[in-house]
């Protein structure tokens, strides 16, 4: 892993570099532009937490967790996790996708939590087997097509 790796806030004066954060070709169909997650993250501030993922100066990803969304919309199922991770083609296999999930299941505990649910597309090239390798367990739901995965935060994180 990359010892300089930190979240920053997204800023006028990173929001450039913020959007410019594009994963592979062939993973676009698996995670939204960061574009489209700032935009929800304007429309959801209540439950978004949007940062840009920096190894020294340089942008090597975005990720954005959900804090307490209202899962079910009846206000009795509130879950935080990860809502979204984009990690630039050049620094991927580096451990930007595990510190991102740390940083996040951090946060999640800061805030009261010990689970974290991630969702993901099924198929080839997934990143469902990285975030199992992790630790999150299958949780048998779905939402919006996507496989719900959960992580334990009361151990910790897988290898």
């Amino acid at each position: 892993m990359t010892p300089n790796l930190r979240l920053a806030p997204i800023t006028l004066a990173n929001f450039d570099t913020a959007i410019a954060v594009n994963v592979r070709p062939d993973q676009e169909h698996f995670v939204s532009p960061v574009v489209k997650s700032l935009a929800e993250a304007y429309l959801r501030p209540d439950v978004a937490w949007p940062r840009l993922i920096l190894d020294g100066e340089q942008a090597v990803g975005f990720l954005m967790a959900f804090i307490d969304i209202d899962w079910d919309g009846r206000g009795l199922d509130f879950r935080s996790g990860l809502w979204r991770l984009n990690v630039t083609p050049e620094a991927q296999g580096r451990g930007i996708g595990r510190f991102a999930v740390e940083s996040v299941a951090a946060e999640v505990r800061r805030r009261g939590s010990t689970r974290m649910y991630v969702c993901w597309e099924p198929g080839e090239g997934s990143p469902g087997a990285f975030y199992q390798k992790l630790g999150f367990g299958l949780t048998g739901e779905t939402s919006g097509g996507q496989t719900v995965g959960v992580l334990d935060l009361t151990g910790g994180i897988g290898a």
